[in-house]
């Protein structure tokens, strides 16, 4: 029998808790052991119970994923239309990053063109 009150767990884990352990029963192990296991899993996938303290501040996962979109859509856009610093930065890019530049803009024959062909059409093309 697992040790501690589970008072302080929410419904939620004691539902998923009582559906594991029916799991472990349907599959011959034995009602001790099956409830121990259970509660393993939910501990560990939930880190146990509720628990007081933290910083107090909650916040709202949709929100957190707003957040983090915008600041993605916000990256994104700096990146966007920057002409080069210089041309001496394209002997430094890979021939797949010369070959994605050369597909922006639209350089024909780009697909057979060799790293040394790619950075001599792109510095035509600025």
């Amino acid at each position: 029998m697992p040790r501690g009150s589970k008072d302080t767990y929410t419904d939620k884990q004691k539902r998923k808790a009582e559906h594991i352990e029916e799991s472990y029963e349907n599959k011959g192990v034995p009602s001790d052991k099956a409830e121990a296991r259970a509660w393993a899993t939910v501990n560990k996938q939930s880190g146990g119970g509720e628990k007081s303290g933290g910083s107090g501040k909650k916040t709202d996962s949709g929100e957190k994923k707003t957040a983090r979109s915008d600041s993605a859509k916000r990256a994104a856009k700096t990146r966007e239309g920057k002409p080069r610093a210089s041309t001496d930065s394209l002997e430094t890019q890979t021939k797949e990053s010369l070959l994605k530049e050369a597909r922006s803009k639209d350089i024909s024959g780009r697909s057979t063109m060799s790293k040394a062909q790619l950075i001599e059409a792109l510095r035509k093309h600025q």
